[in-house]
């Protein structure tokens, strides 16, 4: 039974308005509510619009509420620029939350907490202004979140001229290893500022939440925590795979994508252990050439094996490869698909992923090993810990080109599927679940850490 800890404070939960974003910071609404806690979470006018609610029912006792991020058309679609988005949400976002604010404040439920996502600074300053308690919620790994302190803080100096690179708590890096805004900070300048910046006004914070938990970074955080004092509040996955202490929580409610129920009953009459499961996030688009190589790449391997390809991003899949693909009898393409229940599925013996964060824990959190494909942002951080670190899986690598061909990627799935490195890894990622079990079960490292937070909370 889920321990519950005596308060009835509001708090107000402010993801920034993306999939990636909006899940972990719902799951851990739902924790708070399981103990006790009012929880009111917003998104923005375009995505309540755009989203696909698998069930209101499994939001739990979750508020949901809406602010403006004055785009509420198409949202970030409608201007196409990040600058002009991020600009624009800042200015509109912030009138628009001090709306919601003093509606509630009039209400019989005044907001006591904001719980707000790093990406969306202003939020911190905007909860200040009504004098509420602010809590950081950093939705990416605390390596990850280190980096970006030392770049801000110039303790990591760009561009990078000296390798490897060597920081408190964290193995050594190469450039490849590294967020892609840090060895390549000119890609996306907005976002770079993004990230950086998270770090601006992190010392109006009451505390600072990391989505992950002790036992999987605890050198990072022991180092951190040194500079920047926080707590670790995850793997914000749904209880149903963990604990099983938050009632109906069995997956992530919030998606963007219409859902394909063909893959799951596709699934289930496959043995155990012979799927390879594929999906690179809502955000990647590969190149025809790249689809190409991961296309023959899975054929070759001759396991079974479900893509996920969202319909935005068919068109770079020949028609040709898709017809080769019915044809082999192996491999079926869905749009979206609930991602847990394939993930805790056991004939899935093995998932070739883009390591976005989420992923990586559902992944790290059901035991299941990993071929890694790194994209962006987190992704090659994420994906050096997930081969170096925790051991749980292999990283393609790319040729001179830049592409990852169909011999590499046929040879690491087969490493991991078949040979006794393979069995290492599905060893290694057991104990990693039994580990983010153990953080979240009552009396773990993080549920002590959410206790925390609202005894915190409780005494502001």
């Amino acid at each position: 039974m889920e321990e519950k800890v005596s308060g009835s404070k509001h708090v107000l939960v402010v993801p920034y308005p993306s999939q990636g974003h909006i899940n972990p910071m719902l799951q851990f609404s739902k924790r708070l509510c399981s103990k006790g806690l009012r929880v009111t979470m917003l998104t923005t006018i375009f995505i309540s619009n755009s989203m696909h609610l698998q069930s209101s029912s499994l939001l739990g006792t979750v508020q949901l509420d809406f602010i403006s991020d004055g785009y509420d058309r198409a949202g970030f679609h409608e201007t196409g620029s990040v600058e002009t988005y991020l600009s624009r949400m800042q200015e509109v976002g912030s009138n628009s939350l001090r709306e919601l604010i003093n509606k509630h404040n009039s209400s019989d439920h005044p907001i006591d907490c904001v719980v707000y996502d790093p990406f969306v600074i202003w939020v911190l300053d905007v909860a200040k202004e009504f004098g509420l308690f602010g809590a950081a919620f950093f939705t990416q790994m605390c390596a990850v979140n280190y980096i970006y302190y030392y770049v801000y803080h110039g303790l990591l100096k760009l561009p990078i001229s000296s390798l490897p690179i060597s920081i408190p708590g964290l193995p050594l890096l190469h450039l490849k290893d590294t967020p892609a805004f840090v060895y390549h900070p000119d890609f996306y300048p907005a976002y770079f500022h993004l990230v950086i910046n998270q770090f601006s006004n992190i010392h109006k914070a009451d505390l600072i939440l990391v989505n992950s938990f002790y036992k999987l970074e605890d050198q990072v955080v022991d180092s951190m925590s040194k500079l920047c004092p926080l707590l670790t509040i995850g793997p914000t996955v749904p209880s149903f795979h963990l604990d099983k202490a938050v009632p109906n929580d069995t997956e992530n409610v919030l998606n963007l994508f219409e859902l394909d129920s063909s893959g799951i009953s596709w699934l289930k009459q496959k043995a155990a252990g012979s799927v390879i499961y594929i999906s690179f996030g809502s955000m990647v688009c590969f190149s025809s050439q790249q689809m190409e190589e991961i296309a023959l790449g899975l054929m070759g391997t001759g396991f079974n094996f479900l893509w996920v390809i969202p319909d935005l991003f068919r068109k770079n899949l020949s028609k040709e490869l898709e017809k080769g693909i019915d044809a082999c009898g192996r491999g079926l393409i869905v749009n979206w698909i609930p991602q847990l229940e394939v993930l805790s599925n056991q004939a899935v013996g093995c998932f070739f992923t883009h390591c976005g964060w989420n992923s990586t824990l559902e992944a790290l959190c059901l035991g299941v090993p990993m071929v890694a494909l790194p994209q962006w942002t987190d992704q090659p951080t994420n994906a050096k810990f997930v081969e170096d670190v925790w051991k749980v899986g292999m990283r393609v690598k790319e040729n001179e080109n830049g592409i990852v061909t169909r011999e590499e990627i046929e040879n690491c799935i087969r490493v991991v599927m078949e040979k006794d490195l393979g069995r290492e890894l599905r060893i290694n990622a057991k104990k990693w679940k039994k580990l983010a079990i153990e953080a979240v079960s009552q009396g773990g490292t993080s549920d002590h850490n959410i206790n925390e937070f609202i005894n915190n909370l409780n005494k502001s």
